[in-house]
């Protein structure tokens, strides 16, 4: 008698039987902080992470399905990322709409910057915090979760004191922008940007977020954060900004969000890996150690991390970023490239007087 569809035979039933103790003994398995894979702290991390991969792939296949949809006038010659000169161009102009806005509106997008630098962070707390107690492993999710903040300021019209530092330094290389109108728009885009961050802390604070692992890993992270000296902090801040600059940079070279998604990723996970200092992110981090009961003040935060920090991202933006580019790219450069003109000029001129001289020899030779 033949035995039913749904029943397998002895053999492939003890295969199904073998892996399905395996996958129970993996399930069984911890993470470093004691979590298993049932945990709805691990599921949610590991469910975030797919989905993330997945909305990136799907908007990969839709633009490379719409390219197919318009073969019949699609122009290869289109490029999905823009040549350096070209960004920055795009960052010059840039500039110069940053320059001739209302501070209102300039205040508005920085106050939107700040807020999703504070959803960011947030998130990264609540997530990295509850699923593990090892600071290097949170660290690491930390680093996985917050570029997020970015995408959506550059993708939204926000802004953060971090790119304009750069952005409105090029203008002022260019001619375009005054150091007057650079201080304006810093000024404007900072106090935006703490106002925005401020507001996420004091949603975290009243909805009770600041609490069990979420709160000791801010605590944790800002008593690390204050713990260095003014000099050291400062270059922590310098070498930060120069990478969140970058990661402008690469952004405005894309020109299709999942490049875009790439560009930002990276140079801003690599920060937080290494440990670097943004002002912006501290305008969030720095109060919501102190909400979870952080042993300092807010004179210590602002002295011993927001100030330098500060300084070394404007240094980073305005000088390392702004005027390195502008060398590259812009006026910067032309002092170089007269130069080589004028060592071009002269050896033609060399090469003419030695032909001229060589023609009058043979005429004298004849």
């Amino acid at each position: 008698m033949l035995a039913p569809a749904f029943v397998a035979p002895a053999p492939y039933a003890r295969e199904i039987r073998s892996d399905a103790a395996s996958g129970a003994q993996l399930r069984g398995q911890r993470f470093v902080g004691g979590q298993t894979f049932e945990d709805p702290s691990a599921q949610y991390a590991a469910t975030s992470l797919c989905a993330m991969l997945a909305a990136a792939g799907a908007v990969r296949w839709r633009e490379r399905r719409s390219v197919k949809l318009r073969a019949g006038s699609y122009t290869p010659a289109t490029a999905v990322v823009a040549s350096p000169q070209e960004t920055y161009q795009e960052m010059v102009d840039k500039a110069e709409y940053l320059r001739d806005q209302h501070w209102v509106k300039t205040f508005h997008a920085a106050f939107m910057g700040g807020a999703y630098v504070g959803m960011a962070g947030l998130l990264s707390l609540m997530v990295g915090g509850n699923i593990t107690n090892n600071f290097i492993t949170q660290k690491t999710i930390f680093a996985a979760l917050f570029p997020i903040n970015l995408l959506l300021v550059l993708q939204t019209g926000g802004q953060l004191f971090t790119g304009n530092s750069a952005t409105m330094a090029v203008g002022v290389y260019e001619k375009k922008v005054t150091v007057k109108e650079l201080l304006r728009n810093w000024a404007i885009a900072y106090v935006g940007n703490i106002f925005g961050c401020l507001l996420i802390d004091a949603v975290a604070r009243y909805t009770g977020m600041f609490s069990a692992g979420a709160a000791d890993m801010a605590v944790h992270t800002v008593m690390k954060k204050c713990g260095a000296t003014f000099g050291q902090t400062m270059v922590k801040g310098i070498m930060c900004n120069w990478l969140v600059c970058m990661a402008v940079w690469l952004c405005m070279m894309a020109k299709d969000l999942s490049g875009k998604m790439v560009g930002v990723w990276f140079p801003i996970s690599m920060f937080i890996a290494i440990g670097f200092e943004h002002s912006v992110a501290n305008m969030f981090i720095l109060p919501a150690g102190i909400f979870s009961g952080a042993p300092l003040s807010w004179a210590d935060i602002l002295i011993k991390n927001l100030i330098p920090v500060t300084i070394g991202n404007a240094i980073a933006g305005a000088f390392v970023v702004g005027a390195g580019m502008s060398f590259s790219f812009g006026r910067l450069g032309e002092g170089e490239n007269k130069v080589d003109n004028l060592v071009e000029k002269g050896q033609q001129k060399a090469d003419n007087l030695a032909e001229e001289v060589e023609k009058k020899a043979d005429e004298l030779d004849d």
